[in-house]
């Protein structure tokens, strides 16, 4: 009976050990192709345009342009306000200045577009990369959850034949009490 129980117990614990490789292996899997998709991405060459675009843009958006333009507005109007007749090239109301400030606006207006839409695009990669770490994040919890409730399975039927062979010895050690008394 012994030899009995104990090659069920050991049936069970090496199903036990398959069910747990099983759950093990496939999560493995899982993550290594999570893991492949994040560490290679497709690497996407920029164009010249593109490159230079965003360099356009970053100049654009920097307080270097800025304090730069407004010097550059500031000297024009000032030379343009206070030099002698003759050397004025834009005489107040500054219309060759107008002229380039619209021209600089509608050139830099598209570039920095380009440049939003080039980032646009980085975020959306950058997003889908989140949501394949949090996918990640998902599978190794489920795969903890399946290694739980396989360990808490095993306890409760180790639990349930425990108290069994109590009920058994209780019962034994019961005869023999009725047959002392």
């Amino acid at each position: 009976m012994k030899n009995v129980q104990g090659n069920r117990l050991q049936s069970d614990q090496e199903l036990y050990m398959c069910r747990l490789h099983e759950i093990v292996e496939r999560s493995i899997k899982e993550q290594n192709l999570l893991i492949q998709n994040l560490s290679n991405p497709p690497v996407e060459a920029s164009t010249m345009g593109q490159r230079i675009s965003d360099k356009v843009a970053r100049f654009g958006g920097s307080w270097k342009f800025i304090i730069l333009f407004i010097s550059i507005l500031f000297v024009w109007i000032c030379f343009n306000a206070i030099a002698i007749q003759r050397w004025r090239f834009d005489p107040y109301p500054f219309i060759l200045m107008n002229l380039v400030l619209s021209c600089i606006a509608a050139l830099q207006a598209p570039i920095i577009m380009m440049s939003q839409n080039r980032q646009e695009e980085k975020d959306r990669k950058e997003s889908e990369d989140d949501y394949m770490i949090n996918m990640k994040a998902e599978m190794q919890i489920r795969s903890l959850h399946e290694k739980m409730d396989l360990l808490e399975e095993q306890q409760i039927k180790t639990l349930f034949d425990t108290q069994a062979k109590q009920f058994e010895l209780l019962a034994a050690i019961n005869k023999k009490l009725d047959h002392i008394i």
